[in-house]
C-alpha cells in the first residue's frame, strides 16, 4: 500500500512539474505573482525537482544512479519540450538548476533511507 502512494505522489508531483513547464506563461503558477524576483523562480524549480527526487529515491531505493538519471531526463526533457511553446524559453541554466535540485533531492532521500530499519528477510 505505501508503494501505491508513492507511485502516485510521485505522478502527481511529475504532472504539476509537467503543467508548471509546459503551459502558457499567462497560465503559469507563480508563488509571489508574475513578477517575483529570479531567486524566488529559482526556489521553486530546485524545491519542485528536489521533491521528485525525494519520491523516485524511496521507489527505487539502492539506485541512487537510476533516480538521478530519470530526474536529470525529464528536466532536459522537458525543458528541449519548452523550446516548442511560442512564449517559454528554454535555458541551460534552468536544467542545472533543476538537475542539482533533483540530485540533492535524491541524496536526501538515500540518506534517510540508510538510517531507516531493514523488515527481516
Amino acid at each position: 500500500m505505501r508503494r501505491n502512494h508513492l507511485i502516485a505522489a510521485a505522478g502527481i508531483c511529475l504532472a504539476l512539474i509537467v503543467y508548471a513547464t509546459l503551459a502558457r506563461l499567462a497560465g503559469r503558477p507563480a508563488l509571489m505573482g508574475h513578477s517575483e524576483a529570479y531567486w524566488i523562480v529559482v526556489i521553486e524549480r530546485f524545491s519542485a525537482y528536489g521533491l521528485l527526487g525525494f519520491l523516485l529515491a524511496f521507489l527505487l531505493p539502492g539506485r541512487l544512479v537510476l533516480a538521478c538519471s530519470l530526474v536529470l531526463a525529464v528536466a532536459m526533457g522537458l525543458e528541449v519540450l519548452q523550446a516548442l511553446t511560442p512564449d517559454r524559453d528554454p535555458g541551460f541554466l534552468d536544467v542545472l538548476q533543476k538537475a542539482a535540485g533533483g540530485t540533492f533531492g535524491v541524496i536526501l532521500a538515500q540518506t534517510i533511507l540508510a538510517f531507516l530499519p531493514r523488515p527481516p528477510a
